[in-house]
């Protein structure tokens, strides 16, 4: 373990309104330190959150996978905190972050990190452009020079023990973690913030934020799925939620819904969370003869859980008998219904094998499904 990145979300101030902490308030469905925290995963080898006690069963919710402190009075004790509780543990680097600070974007970690190979600390900023004033009783009172002047952001990361000493010497009041290193005297470097890692601050910053991530993170996920049944004897069979008449019926666990599981699969597979057998082992006899909407709903749920809308899916059946067309429409209202989406995201046909292999024997259906999943 080399890397962490402690974000800091401890406080409880009310400038942005709202009946809840900003960092628990909502943007585009999820807590904006629910934001916070997945921009860093898959970037660091370790996360701390650092949280208000009151706030601990909110962040095991949606940091199970972060070590979380409880902070202090102050920004500089709450980072100390963390500092403190990843002593001893071998790391090289540190990033120090804004739980407020729900945009950052990726590239901005990078540059960060990669500065940290050169120097002691290393953070974000952008030059001051516009005209600065000197106010006072509501009447512009002077000006000031802005050359030299730059807008801190976070990640602010460094030396792991340069920091922590820093911390411990410090005798507390910093601005932020740069003062406090610069106070111990560790150069910090600069390097290109982005304007869309605001921190949320004010009321009307959480349509900025949101308006910011929307036009930066076109972040789609793409998963398929591939299913086969083999006939038996029976007298209907289960396709995409739809019971259909036919003279034999589909072997299977559950109710052996082929097209249903295709799209499970494929949802599954868009969120890296491998198949309908990882999470309904068909070696539980519970779900002997589920009904496979049981494992559709559980998949979209997770799909959202994850911070994801369904951008269109699609489902082709491939079986010679019996036919698909009278009954596509209902497929299509059934998975919607299923799924929680517009019957317009959803797509249902069949072909057939031109009578070649198992499906033109009819010796049973096939279903190849592809899910598209958008960052709500």
């Amino acid at each position: 373990m080399t890397t962490a990145a402690v974000i800091v979300a401890a406080g409880r101030g009310s400038r942005a309104g709202g009946d809840r902490p900003k960092q628990w308030q909502m943007l585009a469905g999820q807590p904006v330190l629910a934001h916070t925290i997945a921009a860093f995963r898959g970037r660091v080898d370790r996360l701390v959150v650092v949280i208000h006690p009151d706030d601990r069963a909110a962040a095991q919710a949606i940091a199970g996978d972060a070590l979380l402190v409880e902070g202090g009075a102050t920004r500089a004790e709450s980072v100390r905190n963390a500092l403190e509780a990843l002593a001893g543990s071998g790391l090289r680097h540190v990033l120090i972050h804004d739980g407020a600070r729900p945009a950052v974007p990726g590239a901005v970690i990078a540059r960060v990190l990669a500065a940290l190979e050169a120097s002691a600390g290393a953070a974000p900023a952008l030059p001051v452009t516009d005209a600065l004033w000197r106010g006072d009783g509501g009447l512009v009172r002077g000006t000031q020079d802005r050359a030299g002047l730059w807008r801190a952001q976070t990640p602010q990361g460094f030396r792991f023990e340069a920091i922590l000493a820093a911390h411990r010497a410090h005798p507390g009041g910093a601005a932020d973690d740069v003062e406090v290193a610069r106070a111990a005297g560790l150069d910090v470097a600069i390097v290109d913030g982005d304007e869309a890692n605001l921190k949320v601050t004010f009321p009307g910053d959480f349509a900025r934020a949101e308006a910011m991530m929307k036009d930066r993170n076109m972040d789609v996920r793409l998963g398929n799925g591939y299913d086969v049944h083999a006939f038996t004897e029976g007298d209907h069979v289960w396709l995409c939620g739809v019971k259909v008449a036919h003279d034999r019926a589909l072997l299977g666990h559950s109710d052996a819904d082929v097209g249903m599981h295709a799209l499970t699969d494929a949802i599954y597979g868009a969120l890296a969370e491998g198949d309908i057998g990882r999470h309904f082992p068909p070696s539980d006899p519970q779900w002997k003869g589920a009904e496979s909407h049981i494992f559709l709903r559980h998949a979209a749920g997770l799909m959202r859980a994850r911070g994801y809308e369904l951008g269109n899916c699609d489902v082709t059946l491939v079986c010679e008998r019996p036919k698909i067309g009278p009954h596509a429409a209902a497929m299509q209202a059934a998975l919607a219904a299923i799924m929680g989406v517009d019957a317009g995201r959803v797509g249902v046909k069949a072909t057939t094998s031109e009578r070649l292999g198992f499906t033109g024997r009819e010796e049973g259906i096939a279903a190849l499904a592809t899910a598209c999943l958008v960052r709500a």
